[in-house]
């Protein structure tokens, strides 16, 4: 079970993450570009993904992720915090984040 403390204490220990409010939501960024996205009431969180993965994922465990809302169409993927590993969470947060940061940031972070 992870929390969204927890889900913002991760991706805040990427490189260049910052956290912004944006339509009544908390955005994870690196500069514009949003990674992850949920209210902490909710107890979900939206994570950017590609569709292959995001397929794979709710194949796997249906009860714990989902196509996102608006977004699902090109990959984001809905996932309940209270049916998640904490580690899974973070390897997810990892790729999201991968998939906007910049190439030499990834780099630096990697090598």
């Amino acid at each position: 079970m992870a929390t969204f403390d927890e889900l913002t204490a991760l991706a805040l220990a990427l490189p260049q993450t910052h956290q912004e409010e944006t339509w009544e939501q908390v955005t994870l960024r690196v500069g514009r570009k949003i990674f992850a996205m949920g209210r902490p009431e909710s107890g979900e969180v939206s994570v950017k993904a590609a569709p292959a993965e995001q397929a794979e994922l709710i194949a796997a465990a249906p009860g714990v992720y989902s196509v996102a809302p608006y977004t699902g169409r090109f990959g984001w993927v809905r996932v309940r915090l209270a049916g998640v590993d904490p580690e899974e969470l973070r390897e997810l947060l990892t790729d999201a984040w991968r998939s906007v940061a910049p190439k030499r940031v990834v780099k630096e972070y990697e090598g």
